[in-house]
């Protein structure tokens, strides 16, 4: 069929059909663009959320562990200045110490003057002591005059680096002190 042929409405509308697609088709393409550009600025704001809240988790994180540094640094300041005023304590008492030697050598040339003590010859005092004396005298006086000779001894004992069963021995067999603890205790301490 010619164009001629064709009716005068199918003519007329194959013209303004052309028209429609492409108005159609620029619509979808536009449409499509939107979707598009929408889709974009959706994916960007999710983006940017995601972005923002793991700058934030770091920032708090970074905060949380900027205290914790500070803390430690606190602490170690306090406690490099507590080893600084012990060193220095240290330094004083080593000064004091070498100075107190010093001044009892210039006292006392010769040195010390302790000496071990010497094996025990029982004294005659010594009935007084333990009660078998004939009477004459008060006896808590001999008591006191023992006890007094047992604690000089115990303790001249001690400084020679006598153990605590020598000076117990001796207390037993030259005083004849039966209970020796107060006497040592006294001396030497409590025993552990």
């Amino acid at each position: 069929m010619k164009p001629e042929d064709r009716p005068q409405s199918s003519r007329n509308l194959t013209p303004n059909a052309g028209k429609h697609i492409r108005a159609i088709v620029e619509a979808a393409e536009r449409a499509a663009e939107s979707i598009v550009d929408d889709a974009e600025a959706q994916a960007n704001s999710y983006l940017a959320e995601a972005r923002a809240d793991a700058d934030r988790a770091a920032a708090e994180r970074l905060a949380g562990l900027s205290g914790q540094i500070d803390v430690l640094l606190e602490q170690a300041e306090a406690l490099k200045k507590g080893a600084e005023r012990l060193a220095g304590s240290l330094e004083r008492a080593r000064g004091e110490a070498e100075s107190g030697a010093e001044e009892r050598a210039e006292r006392e040339p010769g040195g010390p003057r302790l000496a071990a003590v010497a094996p025990f010859e029982r004294p005659e005092a010594a009935d007084h002591f333990s009660g078998s004396g004939d009477g004459d005298g008060d006896p808590t006086a001999g008591e006191r005059a023992g006890r007094a000779g047992a604690r000089l001894l115990a303790t001249q004992m001690a400084v020679s680096g006598s153990s605590r069963e020598e000076i117990e021995e001796r207390l037993r067999k030259g005083f004849e002190i039966e209970d020796t603890d107060a006497i040592l205790d006294a001396i030497l301490g409590p025993e552990e």
